[in-house]
């Protein structure tokens, strides 16, 4: 009777149902990310000149944007950014997982939480709350070092401002990641660490053995995230601009540059190059972590 109701095709309005539902997303996704992302591929072949209006250039902001020494020095800024920010942050986030997978944490409830609300922050108020602690005529750090008789931490100097960003950001997403981990965490079964334990193999053993070896998606997961989101800044360092303008000028980051360039110099063609460049860019980057991923786990 089944088969004859399915070849009889009586069941057919119900096949239409799974389209039905995914069209919203698909509607949604093609006015909002790939309308956009096409219209900006049209508009970077185009350049708007003092005599003539706008004219087809082809290629020529791509080209252009690839000789520009302020766009490559911002994304120099950015990939040193990542290699100094993302390992500490990915270890901190690491050690907060183990060590509330392991147990041993009283109130683990309330630690986890604590570790994970500054997530839950918004990043631009995080920037203006770090920037106050900053501060180096008004700052808590500021004004301690005075009354000691110290000299204040340049926080916001040449030197340091890469750090102090990369502090805002691990404190912003340690616990997004830690998160990510601790659940991963939370799916290996029970019977490895039992077989673990019934070998004598003590919590450190267990950990480098079985949780971190678990956890090799979950950090790729997070690591992917990370080189995204690094290639991306742009929050941090334009709230900060206000208050060191000598140290973070429009070409800081490449995120920073492209705005720069599309909502205060008006070279949207322009910047809309740059941006497709910057987005190669984290395509390549991501590219060259999962392929060294993949290699060191066929090794």
């Amino acid at each position: 009777m089944t088969n004859q109701l399915l070849r009889g095709g009586r069941r057919r309005p119900g096949g239409a149902a799974g389209p039905l539902f995914v069209a919203p997303f698909m509607v949604l996704f093609l006015l909002l990310f790939l309308a956009p992302l096409g219209y900006a591929a049209y508009i970077s072949l185009f350049q708007e000149r003092l005599i003539g209006g706008t004219a087809f250039v082809g290629l020529d902001n791509y080209v252009t944007a690839l000789k520009d020494p302020l766009l490559r020095e911002g994304v120099l800024r950015v990939a040193m950014f990542f290699v100094v920010q993302v390992p500490v942050m990915l270890v901190l986030a690491l050690l907060f997982a183990l060590a509330l997978d392991s147990g041993l944490l009283r109130l683990a409830r309330v630690i986890r939480l604590g570790i994970f609300v500054p997530y839950a922050v918004p990043s631009v108020v995080a920037t203006l709350m770090w920037g106050y602690l900053y501060g180096p005529d008004f700052g808590p750090f500021a004004q301690l070092s005075e009354k000691l008789d110290l000299p204040a931490p340049h926080f916001l100097s040449d030197g340091w401002m890469l750090g102090s960003l990369a502090n805002i950001v691990t404190w912003e997403f340690v616990g997004y990641n830690m998160i990510i981990l601790y659940a991963a965490l939370r799916t290996v079964p029970d019977e490895l660490y039992e077989a673990a334990a019934l070998d004598g193999a003590g919590s450190w053993r267990i950990a480098w053995s079985i949780k971190i070896p678990a956890l090799r998606p979950a950090l790729m997961l997070t690591l992917l995230f990370s080189v995204i989101g690094s290639f991306q800044l742009f929050n941090e360092p334009k709230l900060l601009q206000s208050i060191a303008p000598d140290v973070i000028d429009s070409s800081y980051t490449a995120n920073l540059y492209a705005y720069t360039l599309a909502f205060t110099g008006q070279q949207v063609n322009y910047a809309a190059a740059v941006s497709f460049l910057l987005g190669l860019v984290i395509v390549i980057v991501s590219y060259a972590v999962l392929l060294t991923a993949n290699r060191r786990r066929t090794a």
